[in-house]
């Protein structure tokens, strides 16, 4: 192809200006409009904020609900000391509308302790001590005076009561398995109350359904107790991230060449390891009861140590981990010459960074902010979905005309409806509202999603230009340090956002309607899992993954982008032009330099998570004795090592994102200073000495002093 032709397509290669001395101070502000609208749509995200918290409660989801929608236990009230929640009739549970309510169709109230022995009404109401153990489960009101049959008219108490145990909160029937049967009390049957014998099996299927509508609940809570028993331990282990990632990043800087080989060959281990105890708990279940049973059979499980029990979990995990062990190996094997010109780039980069050391904690700022970002989104998403009203329906045993209707339990009892149904009672059903906030409450939802992406992407972007104006400031230099700028960090971040805050917004609002796009393909992908229309899920997939690939695509273009805007000032899509322009016209360059230098700093991440990862495992597993008694004791040890896990990942990636951008801003400007200098006197190559060796570049004689 002429070089006429390859240049039309891909823009005009750079001319040579001598008056270029990096990133331009003479700038303006860019993409005004955008900006406008990012500072219109914060404040905005302020007011949903404020209204979510004015209107929201957050004990809706950490205390059980009686009947008259008072919380259980919480402090303060009459119900402090009364935190679990009793059902007065346990089998009213078993009815199908329980799962489309989500509510048991039966006095619920705050109890002190669930009821440690079986008894009914009549028989306690002949022995005086028995009948004040059992107006502990009554409501207000009860007096010795009062017969069985008025007490139970007025739904007073429980027409019995069953031995029970809490489970998150809420005391269910303690069944017992005998001989293959199920038993309560030691006994295979029981009096309701109402003279009937009644078999212990009968609670089951009331069990199961209020177990089906709190299961939820249930793991939530589980998780949330889990983290307030080890956060302090969480913490600490991502500190050990931090000072991990700390340490690599300071030995690459004095020792890059070293360091990445080290690198290479402890992920190589480590990945080993994990085979190897795969392998071991493999072997060691051989034989096991309930071992060989398969992950399909076994179904979905909220207690994940379930599925750590049979043998085809570690077999999953060891030829995962082998497979990305030998796909990691082909790479090296094949990239090893890449491999050399890589770490001369990453040597280069650690230069850059030893001239802007304060670089390295940028990534802490960037952290904040985003912390900062993610506490008032997680807050704002608690309480908008904590904002809904208590709904109080109509429920009873016989059929009536107001069943399932909405009430008001202050006046119930001298109501219409009361009077037509006698044996109806008002109870709690949910939380939900009929007024114009409830109804655009899923809007406001959204809406948070949205903005909590926005966000995010600005902190980022924020990050990404000022780390490439510093970093742009470095290569441009002609004498290193003096005619860098005194602090470039800080230089480059007041021009970011006193110039560019709009091009920010604008960069990172493209990228969060992908996002936000592909969140959506989630939900209805979700939403149509029960669905058998093959073309519909062939159509859907291929949708998620198309959004995957262009979330990718602007994430690259955005981040070079920003590098472009923070050298020249210019707006984000005539930036975003020049970087393609600029990357097509060296393609070649961008495959073997950029993405392999990508894949190496991939690796560093891999290796800090793989250690941290793998003392969480042995520390919070209680796999080591040395750590049995500091260890908390947890319902799920998996959710303190996931939050490691996860939280080591980003707290890596924070700091290698300065290597990165470093790496990406640097080849940036080499291309460009291949373009604008051809070695000669006059124009000669600003790019290190190191760098020019390894890429076969030369000045033909030494610049002027």
């Amino acid at each position: 192809m002429p070089e006429e032709e390859f240049y039309g397509k891909n823009g005009e290669p750079r001319k040579y200006d001598p008056t270029f001395k990096g990133p331009i101070h003479s700038r303006g502000c860019t993409d005004i409009a955008c900006c406008v609208l990012f500072i219109v749509a914060i404040l905005a995200y302020v007011a949903v904020g404020i209204l979510a918290w004015s209107q929201g409660d957050p004990r809706k989801v950490i205390y059980p609900t009686d009947s008259r929608g008072q919380f259980c236990g919480h402090a303060g009230t009459p119900l402090e000391k009364k935190p679990l929640l009793f059902y007065f009739n346990i089998m009213k549970c078993a009815s199908p509308m329980v799962l489309l309510e989500f509510q048991c169709p039966t006095t619920q109230m705050c109890v002190a302790k669930c009821p440690d022995k079986f008894m009914t009404l009549v028989k306690a109401r002949l022995i005086p001590s028995e009948f004040e153990y059992y107006k502990q489960f009554c409501k207000e009101g009860v007096t010795n005076q009062m017969s069985v049959p008025d007490i139970l008219k007025g739904g007073l108490c429980p027409a019995m009561l069953t031995p029970s145990k809490s489970f998150t909160r809420r005391c269910f029937p303690a069944l017992a398995g005998k001989d293959g049967s199920i038993t309560v009390g030691n006994s295979s049957g029981f009096d309701d109350g109402t003279g009937t014998i009644r078999e212990a099996k009968d609670l089951v299927d009331g069990v199961k359904n209020a177990t089906v509508v709190m299961e939820a609940r249930q793991v939530v809570m589980k998780v949330f107790e889990d983290y307030t028993h080890s956060w302090y331990w969480i913490l600490l282990g991502l500190v050990i991230a931090m000072l991990t990632s700390l340490l690599f990043i300071v030995l690459l800087r004095f020792l890059a060449g070293i360091m990445v080989w080290v690198m290479i060959v402890m992920v190589i281990l480590v990945i080993g390891y994990g085979i190897f105890h795969c392998y071991m708990e493999y072997a060691a279940l051989k034989g096991a009861a309930g071992s060989n049973v398969t992950l399909q059979d076994l179904g979905f499980q909220t207690d994940i140590t379930v599925y750590l029990q049979i043998r085809q979990t570690w077999l999953a995990f060891m030829i995962i981990l082998a497979i990305v062990e030998v796909v990691i190996i082909l790479i090296l094997i094949f990239l090893r010459k890449r491999i050399l010109i890589a770490i001369a780039l990453i040597k280069e980069a650690s230069r850059a960074i030893g001239h802007v050391m304060s670089s390295l904690f940028y990534p802490l700022f960037t952290f904040l902010l985003l912390a900062m970002v993610i506490a008032y989104w997680a807050v704002t998403a608690v309480f908008l979905s904590t904002s809904n009203e208590p709904v109080y329906k109509v429920f009873n045993e016989t059929e009536c005309m107001h069943s399932r209707m909405n009430c008001e339990p202050a006046n119930f009892s001298t109501s219409a409806m009361k009077a037509d149904c006698q044996d109806s009672e008002c109870l709690f059903a949910f939380y939900g509202g009929e007024t114009a906030y409830h109804k655009y409450l899923i809007g406001l939802q959204f809406y948070n999603v949205f903005l909590f992406f926005w966000c995010a992407n600005f902190v980022t972007a924020l990050g990404q230009m000022t780390l490439a104006g510093a970093f742009s400031s470095y290569y441009w230099a002609f004498v290193k340090p003096d005619d860098m700028p005194a602090f470039p960090v800080f230089a480059a971040l007041g021009r970011s956002l006193r110039y560019h805050t709009g091009t920010l917004a604008f960069g990172s609002l493209i990228l969060s309607i992908v996002q936000i796009i592909r969140v959506l393909l989630e939900y209805i992908d979700h939403k149509l899992k029960g669905a058998h229309n093959k073309c519909t899920r062939f159509l859907l997939c291929c949708l998620k993954c198309c959004f995957w690939c262009l979330e990718k695509f602007v994430k690259f273009l955005n981040r070079n982008a920003y590098i472009m805007v923070a050298i020249y000032g210019k707006n984000f899509c005539t930036s975003a032009k020049d970087a393609f322009f600029l990357l097509m016209r060296n393609m070649i360059r961008v495959a073997v330099l950029d993405k392999v230098t990508d894949f190496l700093l991939f690796l560093g991440k891999l290796l800090i998570v793989g250690i941290v990862g793998i003392f969480a495992f042995f520390f919070f597993s209680g796999r080591v004795k040395a750590f049995e008694d500091t260890a908390p004791h947890l319902h799920y040890y998996w959710v303190p090592i996931l939050t490691v896990v996860v939280g080591s990942y980003l707290i890596a990636h924070g700091f290698f994102s300065v290597y990165a951008m470093c790496v990406d801003t640097l080849f940036l400007c080499f291309l460009e200073d291949l373009e604008r200098n051809d070695g000669s006197a006059e124009r000669p190559y600003l790019m290190p000495e190191s760098l020019r060796k390894t890429l076969n570049k030369k000045n033909k004689t030494p610049p002027a002093e």
